[in-house]
């Protein structure tokens, strides 16, 4: 009895459910979706208020790689990125710990100078320096030597700051007849000049713009002709000394000036020896030359002239020291006079960063004796070139056609020059470890004044 009265009150409720209007049923739909819907804004709002005011709960667009790359540079000199930037290219030793470092974006070659130019306007570019491994293909272009193009006046006007600098580039500017060696050394001229602008930008461009008197400290003055020579030791140095001493009337002829009186009988004046003044306005006005040598070659060239020739100075100041520190049983004939240091001793000691002795004028770098990306020079010469490239510039300044840049060797005449199969004689006594450490070194020199690796095995 009690299931069939169980039977009957559940067929009853079917039935009733069965007569419900659907609009009650809609009813109860939309009451429970309105409770959803309550709870789910009410955890919102906890959401916003814990995380602050200001908040919108819209999501924001998604960010290109343009901006997240530009916020993570923001981000970083939050974070003392600048500082360490600029410690790498104001280092006293910067390629040698610091070897692999290019800019990210493309390389810049004059011939894409001016597209880059119309496709930003100016003061749009940002340098953008990061430690990146360099590319193949990426010192390749650097290498590769410019193209020659003869420049229009907006293309010479735009890669000089003074007039000094822009008439010794441009020798078609006097308007008389101009051989056409003299086109093609004046383009080189161009092309040299941009191309050092351009590593200054990517690599100096932290450092400060204010010339001081160390910065001065290696260029040489000869008022009468206006000319400003930075001097290079193992690149001509000395006879580049001597043709000044002549053009200041100082002496008949360069043959007839001694070494030692080229470098120590004071006839030059140096630029720090000027006041503040002084220093300006010959920079200004003056013309600015210096010459560079393939960096490997003049750094064997200063081996060979201060360790393997007598020499009671260099054996005495760097040859004790170097001699101690890196030789592993010395005699005591060795330790009491310096002499005899092995170009492996050499390498050692160029390459430690705690030297037993300091740097020496006739192995540091050029671009630190001579400051090229804060001294505009009008003329950046070659050794490999040398005598071509002395006798352009002395035409272009005005000197007498009887002064010629001397090409003798007084110095251990009896030596071979230094050439790249005596460079490479001498770089096959150290470790491929220690030849790729002394590229490292010169690396920035390579850069600047365009010299291609020295070796195939150098990354």
């Amino acid at each position: 009895m009690l299931g069939m009265k169980w039977k009957m009150v559940v067929d009853s409720l079917r039935g009733r459910r069965r007569r419900l209007p659907c609009f009650l049923w809609l009813l109860l739909l939309a009451a429970a979706g309105s409770l959803v819907l309550f709870i789910h804004l009410q955890d919102l709002s906890e959401m916003v208020l814990q995380q602050g005011p200001g908040v919108r709960l819209r999501s924001a667009p998604r960010q290109s790689r343009e901006t997240l790359s530009t916020q993570d540079r923001e981000r970083g000199k939050s974070d003392n990125y600048q500082d360490q930037t600029e410690g790498i290219l104001s280092s006293p030793i910067p390629p040698m710990q610091f070897p692999h470092f290019e800019e990210s974006k493309q390389t810049v070659t004059p011939g894409s100078r001016e597209q880059s130019r119309q496709a930003s306007s100016p003061g749009s570019r940002e340098q953008d320096i990061t430690l990146v491994r360099v590319s193949k293909r990426q010192r390749k272009l650097l290498k590769t030597s410019p193209p020659i193009h003869h420049s229009t006046n907006s293309d010479s006007s735009s890669s000089s700051t003074s007039s000094s600098s822009s008439s010794v580039v441009s020798p078609s500017a006097s308007g008389s007849f101009i051989p056409d060696s003299w086109k093609k050394l004046g383009d080189i001229q161009i092309a040299r000049r941009q191309l050092m602008k351009e590593m200054c930008a990517k690599y100096k461009s932290s450092i400060s713009k204010t010339i001081t008197a160390h910065h001065v400290r290696n260029l040489f003055v000869e008022d009468k002709y206006k000319l400003l020579y930075c001097q290079v030791p193992k690149a001509g140095c000395s006879n580049w000394k001597r043709t000044l001493i002549v053009l200041a009337g100082l002496a008949p002829n360069a043959q007839s000036i001694q070494h030692d009186t080229v470098h120590e009988g004071h006839y030059l004046r140096e630029l720090n020896t000027f006041d503040r003044k002084g220093i300006m306005h010959r920079l200004e006005t003056y013309t600015k030359v210096m010459f560079v040598r393939e960096p490997l070659e003049r750094m064997v060239s200063a081996y060979r002239d201060k360790f393997e020739n007598p020499n009671n100075y260099y054996h005495n100041l760097f040859g004790k020291p170097i001699i101690s520190k890196y030789r592993a049983n010395p005699s005591p004939e060795a330790l009491k006079t310096g002499n005899g240091v092995t170009f492996k001793e050499f390498v050692q000691y160029l390459l430690d960063v705690h030297r037993p002795v300091g740097m020496d004028i006739h192995w540091d770098q050029a671009n630190q004796l001579c400051n090229p990306c804060l001294i505009d020079y009008s003329f950046i010469g070659k050794f490999e070139n040398m005598e071509e490239e002395s006798n352009f510039l002395l035409r272009l300044t005005g000197a007498p056609p009887n002064v010629k840049l001397p090409s003798f060797k007084d110095r251990n005449p009896a030596d071979k020059r230094t050439s790249v199969n005596i460079t490479q004689k001498y770089f096959s006594q150290v470790s491929t470890l220690e030849r790729q450490r002394i590229y490292d070194f010169y690396y920035t020199d390579y850069l600047m004044f365009n010299y291609t690796k020295p070796f195939k095995d150098l990354y």
